[in-house]
């Protein structure tokens, strides 16, 4: 990201031609990668919404969301290596949960491996909390599977930027 700070930086919603690029930052970013394909048919499912940020022409940051009526679920947000602990991910957490309480979704829930130290820290200061565990949901290549953790945000405090 360079001096820009996170604040300053456009987030986009994604379009299919976008998705090769958030395909290859899910591969660096996890052991289970996504392929363009399969972010196609997860953002053309009814209630799906997703957003990244490109900065200087290279997509660092991305989030995707679907919805079930006023519950939505944040499927995955990934952060670049190189520009973590930045902000960024708040930035991207802050923007879905706002376009999410435009769709009317009262409640925000997401899975974190329980490992994942930094995402759950992430997740605490914007106010998601531990409901629910799911035993050996992930499944590592190289080491014992990791429990999910279950968390929740209820959205009535969040207002929209368009205010």
């Amino acid at each position: 990201m360079d001096s820009s700070s996170p604040a300053a930086l456009e987030i986009e919603e994604m379009k299919s031609y976008d998705l090769p690029a958030i395909a290859s930052l899910h591969a660096v970013c996890f052991e289970d990668a996504w392929h363009a394909k399969l972010l196609g048919r997860i953002l053309t499912a009814p209630g799906a919404f997703g957003l990244f940020t490109r900065p200087h022409g290279k997509t660092v940051g991305f989030v995707i969301c679907r919805s079930t009526g006023e519950e939505g679920e944040i499927l995955s947000l990934a952060v670049a290596p190189g520009v973590r602990r930045s902000g960024l991910g708040g930035l991207l957490l802050d923007t879905a949960k706002v376009q999410a309480a435009k769709f009317n979704i009262a409640t925000l829930f997401l899975e974190v491996a329980e490992d994942n130290l930094a995402a759950r820290r992430l997740y605490e200061k914007s106010d998601f909390s531990t409901v629910g565990r799911r035993p050996h949901y992930y499944r590592r290549r190289y080491g014992p599977a990791v429990d999910a953790l279950t968390l929740r945000c209820s959205l009535t405090s969040v207002t929209t930027m368009d205010s």
